[in-house]
């Protein structure tokens, strides 16, 4: 029996984009793939409990003690706060999502966990400031995954052009990450997504906005799209597993490219190692809008991961509300 659920494609983007997160928090920032491979055998790979003793001795950074299996990291609620910021305001409203974010991320706010440096650089940006004195470029000069996590929303909620697509990720990508490289990188993921819900093949519409990757992102991601097979393995030792959009876009490009389906892509990502969710965001938007497109198909997020991501019922209703704009 096939408990997967079927979605409309641009839910799916949305939703897949939130349980890849958070299927990947148990090991996130565990650079041994050899020590994942281990936790594989007597645990399991997803929505795993964060142990502190399955980053000893090796090269990790145990980050989420304070965090519980099911929960998002700081890209999964960064991908969360953008879509509730659309499904409240019916489109992006950049003094709004500035004021939103500096709340949730900010001193009191919503948000338990670690502080990564875009966002701890932004909201001492922010932080001092009225809202009407905001800047456009609120964000720190990194190019860390950090600015591809509000993209799921962004585009799923898009309805014109390409190009005033690319001109709304840079400006949202500057509120956190003021980086040319990691507009560049956002632009190539959002294009690539958008032309999937449009239709395409992941490997035209990964091919095709390859024109909007830039030039230091175009030719690495061109290199892990014509590997011809499925090895994750290979792709991170060539491109890297850190947290840095030039490292980590090839390697999802990749998977997504070879992986047959959502969860086989989720679980390869994880065995990578690294940045797993920062990796996971675009990854899981990807895979998930394309098995939603396919005709006659089930969507491929299982319903058993569905059901451990703890705020499922805040991303369907924030859903809901997107459908009806």
């Amino acid at each position: 029996m096939n408990s997967s659920i079927k979605l409309e494609p641009r839910v799916a983007a949305i939703l897949g984009a939130l349980v890849a997160d958070a299927a990947s928090l148990g090991l996130h920032w565990l650079y041994d793939p050899a020590r994942i491979a281990q936790i594989e055998k007597s645990k399991g790979l997803v929505f795993l409990q964060p142990d502190a003793s399955d980053y000893a001795g090796v090269s990790g950074y145990f980050a989420h003690g304070r965090k519980q299996a099911g929960d998002s990291s700081a890209y999964g609620e960064l991908c969360l706060l953008m879509l509730r910021h659309i499904a409240r305001h019916g489109g992006f409203y950049r003094t709004d999502y500035q004021a939103e974010y500096r709340s949730y991320f900010g001193p009191g706010g919503g948000y338990h966990g670690y502080i990564d440096s875009p966002t701890r650089l932004t909201l001492q940006t922010l932080l001092p400031l009225k809202p009407e004195d905001f800047p456009l470029e609120s964000g720190a000069d990194d190019d860390q995954f950090a600015a591809l996590a509000a993209l799921p929303a962004i585009v799923a909620a898009h309805n014109e052009s390409q190009d005033a697509l690319k001109a709304k990720i840079e400006q949202a990508v500057r509120l956190t990450n003021n980086n040319d490289t990691a507009v560049a990188a956002a632009q190539y993921a959002g294009c690539a997504l958008l032309a999937i819900l449009q239709g395409q093949s992941i490997g035209q519409a990964l091919s095709d906005a390859l024109s909007c990757a830039g030039e230091k992102l175009a030719p690495l991601v061109e290199e892990a799209l014509q590997t011809g097979m499925l090895d994750s393995a290979a792709a991170a030792k060539r491109f890297g597993s850190a947290c840095h959009v030039l490292e980590g876009l090839p390697v999802i490009a990749h998977i997504a490219r070879y992986a047959p389906d959502y969860r086989t892509a989720i679980e390869e990502n994880i065995r990578v190692g690294g940045d797993s969710c920062g990796r996971s965001i675009m990854l899981g938007a990807i895979m998930a809008a394309y098995t939603a497109q396919q005709n006659g198909q089930i969507a491929s997020i299982p319903l058993e991961w569905a059901a451990r991501y703890h705020k499922l019922s805040i991303a369907a209703d924030a859903c809901v509300q997107l459908r009806h704009q």
